[in-house]
């Protein structure tokens, strides 16, 4: 009698085991994968003309980041002016979604309430922020962004800064999603925003 019932709670256990496998498909986890050719990013801590600014700052709003400096002649306004334009083109509901954070690579000459008055002239809701030279360094090389202020000693402050013109444009949980080229019209680049809010709800 006891070997009988061993035999039926071992036949049992087969079935339950074979249905588990069979029926049974648990969800994989699911793992960032950044897209190919988009650099890692990160959070950072900036300097503003109303205090600090991180990333974290902006969770939940799409972020267009951009660098470069207020001298610049043509790169630069070129840049403030496109997002400017794209953010024209934007929806209520979608502007509320979205921030632009513009990045000085030259805080010798960029202060904090230079860069706002300057930032400003292109769209009041802009955000212009800069950074001691070693932390700007630091946030460039995770957002693979490229630039150099020549050596001048310090004596002059007549001077170009070669750097990246991309726009990065960075979801509500901190993760870069796109990298635009300069010279990209407004109209694409507000196709860009709109389809990352769309992306996260």
């Amino acid at each position: 009698m006891q070997e009988r019932i061993l035999a039926v709670i071992a036949l049992l256990l087969a079935l339950s085991v074979a249905a588990v496998a069979l029926w049974w498909h648990p969800e994989p986890p699911v793992r960032e994968v950044p897209r190919p050719g988009l650099p890692a990013g990160g959070d950072f801590v900036l300097e503003t003309a109303s205090g600090k600014v991180a990333l974290t700052d902006f969770r939940g709003r799409l972020l267009v980041l951009s660098f470069g400096y207020t001298a610049c002649p043509d790169i630069c306004p070129t840049t403030l002016a496109g997002i400017a334009d794209a953010f024209a083109q934007l929806e209520p509901d979608e502007l509320k979604r979205s921030a632009s954070l513009f990045v000085s690579v030259d805080p010798q000459r960029d202060t904090p309430q230079h860069l706002q008055q300057y930032v400003q002239f292109f769209n009041p809701a802009f955000i212009g922020a800069t950074g001691k030279p070693a932390v700007l360094a630091e946030i460039a090389r995770r957002y693979g962004v490229f630039y150099n202020r020549p050596d001048t000693g310090g004596s002059d402050d007549h001077y170009a800064i070669d750097h990246t013109a991309d726009i990065f444009l960075i979801d509500g949980n901190g993760r870069i999603t796109d990298k635009i080229a300069h010279g990209t019209t407004s109209t694409a680049i507000a196709q860009a925003i709109r389809k990352q809010l769309q992306a996260t709800p």
